[in-house]
């Protein structure tokens, strides 16, 4: 199935729509300059991968009303969160917001933690001056859409010297298949600050496709240090595409943790541009695919400061008939010497139909510098099989545990304990055990 050509609102109804929902006048124009640009635009161009022959026919109603009411949330919420007890929680629900709450000593230390929209209107000159600066409506269709169509997301934003100790968290739930489902995630660290921040997608009881079309720009200014945390679980009838970025100045560092546990075809792109001197990228991301889900992701690192360093590791399990495309790409500019880039991606397949793809990349325009790779591509290994089922173990545990096994140099590492848990538990769902 090839992508619409036909654009999903038209400009000036676009602009009626933001100008009625109390927008100000350079966030419409913003919406309408990216509309006209992506009827000019081609799709990305993914590895080993055709994105015109996946279904993206529904990027949703743009303007539609959207489910904002708390009540009758999923178990899927209500098991991530207490809401009767959650401080620094914002909950969405059809991209509308649903649940907000921020600490009364964050709000005195000048932390804002809200939803995007009303960041825009009461915090324009902040959000303008980062919004949509990293990741380009210029670039490709996808992103251009994004751009104009954006509905909920997060703006966090932490001053100088401020130092969060307990994770700000946000949960994107998606229950309308008509809701135009692209959360944008705008994160603003400033000099020194500390910060972690992990989100949810969701989705449940979808009646027909729907795309998901997110985005999250991170801008790190010098010596912050921010982790960020995201788990995607949506089912079978949404195809999610999400571009993670950040950019890293002086001394200052970034962590992702990724969980892919989708149920449809997804792909993403999860990049830290490394701009300062001694800036460091930390990138752990694990994914699952299962059924005949068609799966590319692509971690990346691009080092301008002298002495960086990155670091990526992936794990990639699939099953039945489900493909994956992981791609590994360290890029070190002249001019960064010293600099340190080192990825691992790995996947294992637990079926004669499952395929993947592991692509590690180097391009290196330095000569004083290191850099490495390894990757590897396997089924289970039957002796690892018949050496455990030999002490007593059947089968079936015998292959969780070679998973599990396999898994844990990503998970264990990862410093969130309630974050490791639920992915364990997704990690299970998915293999059916």
């Amino acid at each position: 199935m090839t992508t619409q050509t036909v654009l999903p609102v038209e400009a000036e109804q676009l602009k009626q729509i933001s100008l009625k929902q109390g927008e100000p006048a350079w966030l419409t124009d913003s919406r309408t300059k990216a509309l006209r640009l992506a009827e000019g635009l081609d799709l990305p161009k993914l590895e080993k991968t055709r994105l015109d022959r996946w279904n993206l026919s529904n990027f949703g109603d743009f303007g539609a009303e959207r489910g904002n009411t708390l009540e009758q949330l999923p178990d899927s919420v209500h098991s991530l969160v207490d809401l009767t007890e959650q401080s620094n929680l914002l909950v969405q629900r059809n991209a509308s917001p649903v649940f907000a709450r921020l600490t009364p000593e964050l709000a005195a230390q000048g932390v804002i933690f809200t939803d995007l929209e009303t960041a825009a209107r009461e915090h324009g000159e902040l959000v303008q001056k980062y919004l949509h600066t990293v990741i380009k409506p210029e670039e490709h269709r996808l992103a251009a859409l994004h751009a104009a169509l954006w509905s909920g997301g997060v703006f966090l934003y932490v001053p100088k010297d401020v130092v969060i100790d307990t994770p700000l968290q946000s949960i994107f739930l998606l229950d309308e298949a008509d809701a135009v489902f692209a959360p944008h995630v705008l994160i603003v660290a400033e000099e020194n600050s500390q910060v972690t921040y992990v989100d949810n997608y969701i989705s449940v009881n979808l009646s027909e496709s729907v795309v998901h079309n997110g985005a999250s720009e991170v801008y790190i200014k010098p010596g912050a240090k921010v982790q960020f945390a995201s788990v995607h679980h949506l089912g079978e009838q949404a195809t999610d595409l999400t571009y993670r970025r950040a950019v890293v100045e002086n001394d200052g560092s970034i962590e992702w943790i990724v969980g892919e546990m989708n149920s449809g075809d997804s792909a993403s792109e999860t990049l830290s541009i490394l701009k300062g001197n001694g800036s460091t990228s930390d990138a752990k991301v694990i994914a699952v695919g299962s059924g005949s889900q068609r799966l590319n992701y692509t971690t990346k690192a691009v080092h301008y400061g002298k002495s960086s360093s990155s670091q990526m590791i992936t794990r990639a399990v699939m099953r039945e008939g489900a493909t994956a495309i992981i791609n590994g790409i360290t890029k070190i500019e002249k001019g960064a010497t010293k600099a340190d880039g080192q990825q691992t991606e790995k996947v294992l397949m637990l079926s004669p139909k499952a395929r993947g793809d592991a692509n590690p990349i180097l391009l290196i325009d330095e000569d004083d510098v290191t850099a490495g790779h390894a990757a590897s591509v396997g089924q289970v290994n039957p002796e690892q099989i018949y050496y455990l089922m030999s002490r007593g173990i059947s089968r079936a545990d015998a292959e969780r545990l070679i998973i599990y096994g396999f898994l844990a140099p990503v998970v264990s590492d990862i410093p969130l304990e309630p974050l490791q848990k639920q992915l364990q538990g997704l990690v299970e769902r998915k293999l059916g055990q």
